[in-house]
């Protein structure tokens, strides 16, 4: 088959961007189109890889203000055709499923979220560093963009045939937004990048950007109330904020790189995910070492999280319910090695063999039947 990844910008080293890793390492012939790419500012893997980019790569400053060019994105993947493929595979959590394609070819969507821009404005605009230049914006400007955007969004959500989501929540947005059915494939988490650790040096670890919807404000007000050491690795807008919060046991260790960020994984009695997110990969890189998470019982957090083997939930965004979360693992006795097991399941091998299977049915089924996700689809579990 001949296959080609299109994905909405390359410049940055996200979850999104691993997964289209991850793709060119499954299909390393197939070529890459995107509007912009980076390779100073994204994962290294892809320096080999075939890229395509649009008119929007030679723009200045495009890459530290790509997503205040959400305008353009329409016209460039919109007016993008990919000829010639069997299959193409579209990493889209905005624009990239917009691809035009011939009529034979299988265009298969792996969707990390509806639009969030458009469907989720204002949870958006309260997450983005961009929110303080969006909200200067005059209200009838962005309500005409946002509702051209939309319209456009309803109809490239019909493009491609077969979508796949990275969460259960994300399967629920799709349906509910775009009204088409998909199948659940987690997003690959690079696991051999850890190993067990039987160490624990009694402190309790977040690593996250300290952003406000984060909820890392949650997680210092319930350990000063526990008294229990925690460990806070990250930056951000937040971060002098909860500075200012927190007691004489919580120690904010600022941006780290990967090995230090490794070696407090190590040494953690247990990793802490306030938040919710679509899905979430630092609780199972936790996991990779054998440290158990508490996670608010939300998002992704729901697929990852098999509670009293991986982690424990709290239900509740409230302190209450955090502290009785972190006393309840204390009692519980973990199982380092059947956590690392667990984890592995979320491994770059298994997400390529996932993938592989499903274009492998879905070339198949599309032989016989009508581009709709098939109930044979449906029914697995990948």
């Amino acid at each position: 088959m001949k296959i080609a990844i299109v994905h909405d910008y390359l410049n940055q080293p996200g979850g999104a961007e691993r997964v289209v890793c991850e793709l060119a390492a499954l299909y390393p012939e197939a070529p890459i189109y995107t509007s912009i790419y980076k390779p100073d500012t994204t994962w290294p893997e892809l320096k080999d890889a075939t890229i395509h980019t649009s008119w929007l790569q030679h723009l200045p400053f495009s890459d530290k203000y790509f997503k205040l060019l959400l305008p353009f994105y329409p016209s460039v993947f919109g007016g993008l055709k990919v000829s010639g493929c069997d299959v193409i595979i579209s990493s889209s959590s905005s624009f990239a499923k917009g691809v035009q394609t011939d009529e034979e070819t299988i265009h298969i969507c792996y969707c990390h979220s509806p639009t969030r821009f458009l469907w989720f404005y204002d949870d958006y605009v309260r997450k983005e560093r961009y929110a303080d230049t969006i909200k200067r914006l005059p209200f009838p400007l962005i309500g005409l963009m946002v509702y051209m955007l939309r319209n456009w969004d309803l109809v490239a959500c019909h493009r491609p045939d077969y979508y796949i989501a990275n969460s259960v929540a994300v399967q629920g947005r799709i349906r509910k937004i775009y009204h088409r059915d998909s199948c659940v494939i987690h997003p690959p988490v690079d696991v051999e990048r850890f190993q067990v650790s039987m160490l624990d040096e009694g402190y309790y670890l977040v690593v996250s950007r300290l952003n406000a919807y984060k909820r890392i404000d949650l997680v210092v007000q319930a350990f000063n109330e526990l008294s229990l050491p925690l460990v806070i690795v990250g930056d951000g807008s937040h971060r002098r904020v909860l500075e200012k919060m927190a007691g004489s046991n919580i120690h904010f260790k600022g941006r780290l790189s990967d090995r230090e960020v490794t070696r407090y994984f190590e040494g953690c009695r247990a990793f802490i995910f306030p938040g919710e997110e679509d899905f979430g990969i630092t609780p199972l890189e936790a996991n990779a070492c054998g440290k158990p998470v508490i996670a608010y019982a939300s998002g992704g957090a729901l697929d990852s999280i098999r509670e009293g083997l991986n982690g424990v939930f709290f239900h509740a965004q409230t302190v209450p319910d955090l502290k009785e979360a972190v006393r309840s693992s204390r009692e519980m006795d973990w199982d380092p090695k059947a956590i690392r097991a667990h984890a592995e399941g979320f491994s770059p091998k298994v997400f390529q063999q996932k993938i592989e299977q499903f274009v492998r049915q879905v070339v198949m089924e599309a032989k016989t039947t009508e581009p709709t996700l098939p109930q044979s689809l449906l029914e697995t579990k990948f």
